[in-house]
């Protein structure tokens, strides 16, 4: 079985390549390496996977449709997992362009290659929790109404959903849609909350504490993730569409992630309490008893066992 991952060297993409690279799966890769954070760890991330005789990777933009074509036609992959895409609520607020161009118009190339494949593959793509918007009902579901996006990244996820379920009920094709909530673990990006905390706190600088610490987040260990992924990947059974939350089923108070955060990386944190950014929600918190029906998805990792892991990592990588 191959499988063609988008987004490879990305801190989602890696992991994923790694497992599936350790189940016996050929893995095709396919990333841009865009400079939106340090190109050096995906450089990185790469290299350790390439170190497999299984691994093939491309640095190619998925919105280059003829490239991408090509692709397709060589590798004949079984199944695509896209999760190349431009992330970050506030970076959209302020380059909107590049997720019309990456999220909507780069996705609308992977459906047209897997749509017009010889093979047609299943196809696993991104999506986020970023869906739901400011949505107060706790915890949330595949059911609840998403039609409220509070950021341009948000409402590109929302299209990847929609325009996936228009070529699945055209073309008879599978896809499947993840709703990721917050992912860490070793090889972060440095963009991302735990990132930005470690680097402040080894370097004796306030972090910068938004809505003044009251926020909550879907905490999910990448390892947890990669099983959710691979679950879905392999199940033969499920519909030609869907969509599915995978996270932890756990909202953790922001201030508890710090402290365990501080703990494990044995600083005593200096605060800046900040308050909402735009764009940004007050708490994410996922069901995933769709996905546990569905495939027997069960995260078993908590932050108390996840974060040490990562600043390790941290530690060891950035010195």
């Amino acid at each position: 079985m191959k499988i063609l991952i988008t987004g490879s060297a990305g801190f989602i993409g890696f992991h994923a390549a790694k497992e599936f690279l350790r189940r016996g799966w050929d893995v095709a890769g396919v990333d841009n390496y865009c400079d939106y954070y340090d190109v050096k760890l995906k450089r990185d991330r790469s290299a350790i996977l390439r170190k497999d005789a299984r691994y093939f990777e491309r640095e190619l933009d998925i919105c280059d449709l003829d490239g991408l074509r090509a692709a397709f036609a060589e590798e004949k992959p079984d199944v695509v997992l896209n999760l190349a895409a431009q992330p970050g609520v506030r970076y959209s607020i302020d380059h909107p362009f590049v997720y019309q161009k990456t999220n909507l118009e780069g996705f609308l190339n992977i459906l047209e290659c897997c749509r017009h494949a010889q093979k047609r593959p299943k196809l696993v793509f991104a999506s986020s929790s970023s869906v739901y918007g400011g949505n107060k009902k706790m915890p949330f579901e595949e059911s609840d109404q998403v039609d409220s996006p509070v950021s341009l990244y948000a409402a590109t996820k929302k299209a990847n959903e929609l325009m996936a379920h228009v070529y699945s009920h055209l073309y008879g094709m599978q896809t499947i849609g993840l709703r990721f909530f917050t992912v860490y673990g070793a090889w972060y990006r440095p963009d991302m909350a735990l990132s930005l905390f470690a680097d402040a706190m080894l370097h004796g600088r306030p972090l910068k504490v938004f809505n003044h610490g009251e926020m909550r987040r879907d905490f999910t260990f990448v390892d947890d993730i990669v099983d959710g992924i691979v679950r879905v990947v392999e199940c033969g059974s499920l519909p030609a569409y869907d969509i599915y939350n995978i996270g932890n089923h756990r909202s953790e108070r922001l201030m508890d992630v710090i402290e365990t955060l501080a703990v494990a990386l044995g600083v005593e944190p200096k605060l800046e309490m900040l308050p909402m950014q735009p764009g940004d929600v007050l708490a994410t918190y996922a069901s995933i008893d769709k996905l546990r029906a569905a495939v027997g998805y069960e995260p078993k990792t908590t932050i108390r066992e996840g974060i040490p892991v990562f600043a390790e990592w941290y530690r060891a990588y950035h010195g």
